[in-house]
């Protein structure tokens, strides 16, 4: 893919790493050991643990890797003597940094190194000129979250299904122009970098992160 963008394009100025799956789910709603441990083994199997962390932390690390000449192109200098600035948005998750485990430990774990993952890169790939955050997003509507979409690939998520969960202080799912102010937030305000900016209708306000 990024041979095929070279033959068209000098320079990307911003690379969103959006890829994710949920993985194998398990609530951990036994107080014995024993039938905890026989549930939790049933449930999840370490072939869909290791997909899952593909997925959401691996794919993030090296899209971004092969993108980074590409990126760093776009650094040029202008007339008021301030430089372009290319960024990398990965999409973490309010579950990455919320201690409760939904049920999903496989994708929690992997959207926390997700988080861990940002802060790295951002470190680390500011002697390249790149600039890197996340967007942590709540309940959104997805093909992931709902299971189903459009034929616009847009997906329904009802309000009372949110609020049923109980957590939710907005009492609905996020809408796609309080995401896409996030992302153009951290696309485009040069002075932001490592940071992980959670939308989540106030989630992680009633539950411990």
């Amino acid at each position: 893919m990024v041979k095929q963008i070279e033959e068209r394009e000098q320079c990307v100025h911003l690379l969103v790493a959006n890829a994710g799956i949920g993985g194998p789910k398990a609530e951990p709603d036994k107080e014995d050991a024993g039938e905890l441990k026989d549930k939790l083994w049933e449930a999840e199997s370490v072939e869909e643990w290791n997909e899952t962390y593909s997925t959401d932390v691996t794919s993030v690390y090296f899209t971004t890797v092969a993108f980074l000449p590409l990126l760093q192109a776009a650094i040029k200098p202008k007339g008021s003597g301030e430089k372009f600035s290319s960024s990398v948005i990965t999409t973490s998750s309010m579950s990455g940094i919320m201690r409760h485990a939904q049920g999903h430990f496989a994708y929690n774990a992997a959207k926390g190194a997700t988080v861990h993952l940002t802060k790295l890169m951002s470190a680390e790939f500011m002697k390249a000129g790149v600039r890197v955050n996340s967007v942590a997003p709540g309940y959104f509507p997805s093909e992931m979250t709902t299971k189903t979409s459009d034929d616009r690939q847009k997906s329904d998520l009802p309000a009372e299904k949110v609020a049923d969960k109980g957590h939710v202080p907005q009492m609905r799912g996020g809408r796609d122009e309080e995401m896409s102010r996030a992302m153009l937030m951290l696309a485009t305000n040069t002075y932001v970098n490592g940071q992980i900016l959670v939308v989540d209708g106030g989630v992680l306000n009633t539950i411990s992160s």
